[in-house]
């Protein structure tokens, strides 16, 4: 066994809890999502034995690990496309909209694309990290070439690819 695979092996029990649940992370501070991303960053250092100075953007990539911020949007629309797609939990189909599902809004552009319904929220703070209102946010901000795809694994692959082009 290669010394790369077992601290891969040691590492992988410890950092499951950073995909878990990372949809609920929506909205939270920056200095939070910075710590983090300070954690995730220590332990790509630690898997590849790197220094502190090394540039931390190579390693994340040879692990395929999107950013804090990028891995929230990612289990966010991921969850959107399975609720568009028939495949969600139950709670969540009632708490998206499309705009082609909206009687008034049928006539509008909008309504041939896949977008959502971004509801109105009085309180930044709790309202905005509500998953229906952050995740239709995402969800909108993504172009057609991804929300149009036939298949979870396809629209996972084009997802991460563009949000690893952004970061």
């Amino acid at each position: 066994m290669t010394l790369f695979f077992s601290r891969c092996c040691r590492l992988s029990s410890s950092c499951g809890w950073m995909d878990y649940s990372n949809s609920t992370l929506a909205g939270v501070s920056s200095q939070l999502l910075s710590r983090l991303q300070s954690v995730m960053n220590a332990t790509a250092r630690l898997i590849f034995s790197s220094s502190t100075f090394q540039h931390i953007t190579p390693l994340l990539r040879q692990l395929h690990w999107l950013k804090a911020p990028e891995q929230i949007a990612f289990k966010q629309s991921v969850l959107v496309y399975k609720r568009l797609h028939g495949s969600a939990p139950a709670y969540l189909t009632d708490e998206l909209c499309q705009v082609a599902d909206v009687e008034a809004r049928q006539r509008l552009r909008s309504s041939s694309s896949s977008s959502l319904i971004v509801s109105r929220t009085r309180l930044l703070t709790v309202g905005d990290r509500a998953f229906p209102v952050a995740a239709a946010r995402v969800w909108n901000s993504l172009p057609d070439l991804v929300t149009s795809t036939p298949s979870v694994a396809v629209f996972r692959s084009r997802l991460k690819t563009r949000l690893f082009n952004i970061s």
